[in-house]
């Protein structure tokens, strides 16, 4: 059993700021060497102590710490700049705690983030560059952070971020985050890509504007899209006009919607490191593709897995284009009532069984989601041929399933799909497969993938072709 994590508060003392005056508190902890401080202004805990009884609804920065940012006012990041406005924030109410965490870059320290910003001066984004160091996009831990928060007899928060990860990291230590609040900074030439990948690839909910992000990526990142000119591997043909083709509309079937596959896995066909966790596997030149083939299509379709794991918006962002109608299927409905689907766009339409739970579909339908019940499988899980029906009588004559495994898996058992696009990615995950075991979902027949074609594109290469069944 790993032992509770305990932290004792050492010191504290008066700090007067240009922001204003704060109590800066050090914090030894039993899980690393680091010594961890909180900044608080006003009166926490009751009779003017640090600590209390139930402390609700305190304004909280949870800012890990980043020298290049912080101290040296470093522009390729937005870290500094967020820092001093969280002092300000807190500081003009009166009341609130900022914990500097000490998880230099995202928890991989400080010699390998200046090894990751030579990377990224060399075009790759700061989660590939952490990725080709041996590291997650992602190493933090807030844990300490909820052990601190709980010493000071904090019981519920109003947290300054832009990270859905670190509100989950703090309500799974057992924190209730009440309201996210945001925290957003200017942008500008030497932190746009910086920006835009948090946005796209780690799932900060930021409003870019795009115009202006994607003029810098078109100005610095190689190859994009339009610019595709090289021969390639496909019969000759050009890339950029093959490609543009498959972003296209894809053609009207009679009965059901016109069914593309689409995901991205590594060389040894991982779509994820491991079950739940999301994994960043396309380039930036392939993410533009997948948003071109989002905005020719009616409709999008994921498995409840992929929104409990990457809680996407499933939107058309990176190109200019229409946005598809969001579809999941939520036998159970854990569709969470406070997703991003839920924040822009028209409601997410959530595809569940006649055993579903009533008052959470209540609850789904108050906080912005329309809710269909239909016939269930064998399994208990949502009938895909009810579903493909029922999506032909809403006039979706094009869906585009983008996951996850069980979803890609249950298509192709049911012979419901009609086109693969695979974006294939050179990196090795050894981690959860797309298709693995397919055979056992449908007892013989596997599809054949027939007039295949393959593109370069950016560091990647796209594979498609139509699905056909003896």
């Amino acid at each position: 059993m790993t032992p509770a994590i305990s932290v004792n508060r050492k010191a504290c003392a008066r700090i007067p700021t240009d922001a204003g005056e704060f109590t800066l508190c050090l914090y030894h902890n039993s899980l690393d060497e680091k010594e961890h401080l909180a900044l608080i202004v006003g009166e926490i805990g009751q009779n003017g102590q640090l600590g209390g009884t139930g402390q609700n609804d305190v304004l909280v920065r949870v800012h890990s710490e980043c020298f290049t940012g912080d101290v040296l006012g470093s522009r390729r990041c937005d870290c500094g700049q967020q820092l001093a406005a969280s002092m300000e924030l807190i500081a003009r109410e009166g009341r609130g705690i900022i914990l500097y965490m000490r998880q230099e870059g995202r928890g991989i320290g400080l010699l390998d983030k200046l090894r990751a910003y030579n990377l990224q001066d060399m075009g790759y984004d700061t989660v590939d560059a952490n990725l080709l160091l041996g590291h997650q996009p992602d190493l933090r831990d807030y844990r300490i952070a909820a052990q601190i928060l709980k010493d000071l007899e904090v019981t519920s928060v109003r947290l300054l971020t832009n990270n859905p990860d670190k509100i989950a990291g703090l309500e799974r230590c057992g924190l209730t985050v009440m309201e996210r609040v945001p925290l957003e900074t200017p942008i500008h030439a030497e932190n746009a890509g910086y920006m835009n990948t948090k946005v796209h690839r780690m799932r900060h909910l930021l409003e870019l504007d795009e115009a202006a992000v994607n003029g810098y990526l078109h100005t610095n990142l190689t190859t994009p899209l339009q610019q595709l000119t090289e021969p390639g591997l496909s019969s000759g043909r050009n890339p950029a006009e093959a490609l543009r083709d498959l972003a296209s509309s894809p053609p009207v079937r009679r009965n059901r919607p016109y069914i593309t596959l689409s995901f991205a896995q590594s060389l040894d066909g991982s779509i994820a490191a491991q079950r739940g966790e999301p994994t960043p596997i396309s380039g930036p030149e392939a993410m533009r593709l997948t948003h071109q083939m989002r905005a020719g299509h009616d409709a999008i379709l994921v498995g409840i897995g992929t929104v409990m794991a990457d809680d996407p918006r499933l939107t058309v962002r990176l190109v200019n284009g229409p946005n598809p109608q969001r579809v999941v299927i939520d036998s159970r409905l854990r569709f969470p009532p406070r997703a991003r689907m839920l924040e822009d766009g028209r409601p997410p339409w959530i595809i569940t069984t006649d055993t579903a739970d009533p008052a959470r579909q209540a609850t789904l339908e108050v906080a912005g989601a329309r809710v269909f019940r239909l016939p269930s499988s064998g399994d208990g899980l949502v009938s895909l041929k009810a579903l493909v029906v029922h999506l032909g009588q809403m006039n979706v004559r094009s869906l585009m399933v983008e996951g996850g495994a069980t979803v890609i898996k249950s298509f192709l058992a049911e012979h419901l799909a009609d086109r693969l696009v695979v974006t294939i990615a050179p990196m090795i995950l050894g981690g959860l497969s797309a298709v693995g075991n397919l055979g056992q979902l449908n007892g013989k027949v596997l599809p054949r993938l027939a007039r295949p074609h393959y593109y370069p594109l950016g560091r990647d290469m796209i594979m498609v072709g139509d699905l056909e069944w003896d």
